[in-house]
């Protein structure tokens, strides 16, 4: 979809915009779009604000249809889309949580400098791109029985740190502890299970990664020194992976289920791909366990490559994990609904919160911000592109007042995989990265033209946005020095 979106569009302020909810009969709320001035001419180069106008036509969505700034067509929903669903009156919609099933990124703090770790970052790079498995396909090194994936369903991280990857601490250090609670792995798919039994501790391809980064600027020393972010040139390893085959397939195996729901409950839609059913109907309630058990897989997933990877480091440099200061900082989704409690118009509200390429950002002093964090703040994990730098937030109050308790994810395209092709046409992109200090392996050559720095938004305005808006706060930025793609 490339045209121009020709839609009503308000300014409210500097940092947001309206499309009334008179733009199209049928609409419940109105649309938020978190953006720029300039941020706002780049989303409308396609129809995503098109897709904010349609979810708001979803039964019983609570206060507006939002977009964050890194919004850009997505399935159904916008990619950077929230919506809360009332729990009584409200939907499920797979295409708001899309076909990676808690894609997510989790961030590790180490002791060591840029000093330290340049002479031996290419053998690093190259350790970790052996350890971990990369690419479309993908098998991993831990062959799960079915009885085993079932367990990996049931408890997420957890039964990866029970089998020795990975600390009891990180998940202290993750978003619902690793594991989400309502899991029912009878309702998976055997299509799902073939998918995913050899996926366990994979990256994936396309815009999945595993970067060596380095602490280039600190905002907020006080938040950053809770994370353990402690000084500018110490290293952090990022790694933003989801659920692989096994998240998709159970994303599409519902969407099927879905599209005769919706008709069966008399929900009229603007877009099939917007097929839902109510949270309390019977499909609604499948899809939410099944969605629990994909998520689970997608927390088990990033611990054992997060587990590898301190393999890796401990290798290169003779050390330990620990000895080297390894610590989880956080791990977070940004494609996930969660059910959470929440305050509108000065009520209490129960609802289902959305999130598609959104990161949940809660507050100081909230009951699921870690112990560790309970003064700063939820840490949000916002990765860039390979050739720049990704960012650490902090969640808000502000947050928790207008946008459910969210933020952004990422720097969101602006260009399609086949222009970023296009444009990378007789140029050697991983030169041009090494050039620039950045040691780039990928099992796919094309995977890193698609994936190039000008193929995307720069995130340092989308996180400027959210940052001035006040729904995240800035902590700390991270440059990549090496890379792992698929």
């Amino acid at each position: 979809m490339s045209q121009y979106w020709k839609g009503p569009l308000e300014q409210i302020d500097d940092h947001r915009w309206r499309i009334p909810k008179s733009y199209k009969p049928g609409m419940r709320v109105d649309g938020l779009i978190f953006a720029s001035e300039a941020m706002i001419e780049q989303i409308k180069q396609d129809q995503a604000p098109e897709q904010v106008a349609n979810v708001a036509f979803l039964p019983g969505i609570v206060g507006y249809s939002i977009a964050m700034p890194d919004i850009h067509w997505g399935y159904g929903f916008p990619v950077g889309g929230v919506a809360a669903m009332d729990l009584d009156e409200g939907v499920i919609s797979p295409g708001g949580i899309g076909y990676d099933i808690n894609c997510g990124v989790r961030l590790l703090r180490t002791d060591l400098t840029e000093q330290q770790v340049r002479p031996r970052l290419k053998e690093l790079v190259d350790q970790i791109f052996r350890d971990v498995p990369a690419g479309f396909g993908g098998e991993g090194l831990i062959k799960t029985t079915r009885q085993d994936l079932r367990q990996v369903m049931l408890k997420g991280a957890h039964w990866m740190v029970e089998h020795g990857y990975g600390w009891e601490d990180d998940l202290k250090h993750t978003e619902a502890l690793g594991r989400l609670d309502m899991p029912d792995p009878d309702v998976i798919t055997e299509k799902a299970i073939e998918r995913g039994k050899d996926q366990l501790g994979t990256l994936g391809g396309g815009n999945h990664f595993l970067e060596i980064q380095v602490v280039d600027e600190i905002y907020d020393p006080h938040a950053a020194a809770a994370m353990g972010i402690t000084q500018v040139g110490q290293v952090t390893i990022m790694i933003h992976t989801g659920s692989r085959g096994f998240g998709h397939q159970t994303c599409q195996d519902h969407l099927d289920i879905m599209e005769e729901a919706h008709a069966k409950y008399g929900i009229s839609l603007p877009d099939r791909q917007l097929a839902c059913a109510p949270i309390n109907s019977e499909e609604g309630q499948t899809y939410l366990r099944a969605m629990h058990c994909a998520a689970n897989f997608a927390f088990a997933n990033r611990q054992a490559i997060a587990h590898w990877t301190r393999q890796a480091f401990a290798k290169i440099f003779k050390s330990t994990p620990e000895s080297l200061g390894m610590y989880q900082v956080y791990d977070v989704a940004h494609n996930i609904a969660k059910i959470e409690d929440h305050v509108w118009d000065g009520k209490p509200v129960r609802v289902c919160v959305h999130r598609k390429g959104a990161t949940r950002a809660f507050p100081p002093g909230h009951p699921e911000t870690p112990d560790a964090y309970k003064a700063v703040g939820q840490p949000v994990l916002i990765p860039g592109d390979m050739g720049r730098y990704s960012f650490v937030l902090v969640g808000t109050e502000n947050a928790m007042r207008e946008s459910f308790g969210t933020t952004c994810h990422g720097a969101g395209r602006k260009m399609s995989r086949k222009g970023a092709l296009r444009e990378a046409k007789n140029r050697n992109i991983a030169k041009e990265m090494e050039q620039q200090g950045i040691i780039v392996r990928a099992q796919n050559k094309a995977t890193l033209a698609e994936e190039a720095s000008y193929a995307y938004k720069d995130v340092a305005d989308v996180v400027e946005v959210v940052h001035n808006a006040g729904i995240a706060r800035k902590v700390a930025r991270l440059r990549p020095i090496g890379v792992v793609k698929g």
